[in-house]
């Protein structure tokens, strides 16, 4: 069985949110998340698999979450309320390119009970933070389809800078779909009043 307890990272903390590492223990929140807003998830994701709930399928995320993470490929972070301790959603910085290209993908969603209410614009704005300062990344990437105006807007809240449309660039709920294209730079200064993010330790238990 794989262990990480040797190298536990550091969580995230926002004013309201711990954004952290997936646990085995997590599954039953995130699978009731999941289904409570499945109708509010799918048309903006890949085709969820036939075993999307189980456990077995759980499990192997979070190993590659904390495997992922070990080998500086990708950061998949949970987003838990602090006052509640409660999962409310999940953000991930992808495809980390090192050398000439310093550079990664952010993707993320959030539970339908809890959209609008600012929690993903405080997410996205401390995983910018710690990518382009403990990570030292220089460009950071996202995606989303042309009618997703909640995604955009974020992005855009957020600093990041529309650079164009991608011709079928993903699989969408079965089907081939453009997408928007937006960047931050390390160097961009048009989101400076977006709060920056701390680093403390997190009790994250053993997967």
């Amino acid at each position: 069985m794989l262990s990480f307890r040797r190298s536990t990272p550091p969580a995230i903390q926002t004013d309201r949110l711990s954004l952290r590492l997936p646990e085995i223990g997590d599954h039953a929140a995130w699978s009731l998340l999941r289904r409570n807003g499945e109708a509010f998830l799918r048309p903006w994701e890949p085709t969820w698999s036939t075993d999307h709930f189980s456990r077995r399928s759980f499990r192997n995320r979070v190993y590659w979450a904390w495997r992922a993470r070990e080998e500086g490929k990708a950061l998949a972070l949970f987003l838990i309320r602090r006052g509640d301790r409660q999962l409310i959603g999940a953000i991930t910085l992808d495809n980390i390119r090192r050398g000439p290209s310093q550079s990664a993908q952010v993707g993320y969603w959030v539970g339908p009970a809890h959209a609008r209410q600012g929690y993903m614009r405080e997410a996205l704005a401390a995983l910018v933070s710690h990518a382009f300062g403990e990570l030292d990344l220089g460009r950071i990437e996202a995606a989303c389809l042309p009618e997703n105006a909640a995604s955009r807007g974020l992005l855009e809240a957020s600093g990041f800078a529309y650079e164009g449309r991608a011709r079928a660039y993903l699989q969408i709920d079965g089907r081939w779909r453009d997408h928007v294209l937006y960047a931050r730079l390390r160097n961009d200064r048009d989101a400076a009043d977006v709060p920056a993010s701390s680093l403390t330790e997190a009790e994250c238990r053993d997967p």
